[in-house]
């Protein structure tokens, strides 16, 4: 037993906001940056990603960390990775992040549908298909709700 929580209460909604609140997303290369980071980090099984928003200056994301990784970790992995790769000489993010465990099917949907939604509210596109830099666009595979969280 690693100590960790079982998977059925390891899906978790997190923020996490750019140092100074800079508009490094607002770029499309460092948006595409990050999108090749999450795409890494599942195929080495890392986490499952649900959905996620690349906002200019912040991002969210919708995931469950591997059985053996915490939450802390597959964090470290999200903006260390995303540091690390864009070789900036600034701070890139804030040191914290804010988090919230998904309770069940109805607060994984009402989550995701918030992440999708988050551009619309921020009048950077009309329906959040349109945001490139969201789950919502469909130009990135995300995994499917757990199990214990679907309809």
């Amino acid at each position: 037993m690693t100590g960790l929580a079982p998977q059925e209460i390891r899906t978790f909604f997190v923020t996490t906001v750019t140092a100074n609140r800079r508009r490094i997303f607002q770029t499309d290369a460092n948006a595409q940056l990050m999108l090749s980071l999450l795409n890494d980090d599942r195929a080495k099984g890392r986490y499952q990603l649900h959905a996620f928003v690349f906002m200019p200056d912040h991002l969210h994301l919708l995931l469950t960390p591997a059985p053996d990784i915490s939450i802390e970790k597959a964090m470290q992995f999200v903006k260390g990775g995303f540091s690390f790769r864009l070789k900036s000489r600034m701070p890139v993010w804030e040191k914290s992040f804010t988090l919230r465990r998904i309770e069940d099917g109805r607060d994984f949907a009402a989550h995701r549908d918030y992440i999708h939604a988050n551009p619309v509210r921020a009048h950077l596109c009309e329906i959040p298909e349109e945001f490139p830099f969201s789950s919502a666009h469909g130009n990135f595979a995300v995994d499917p709700a757990p199990v214990h969280l679907q309809p």
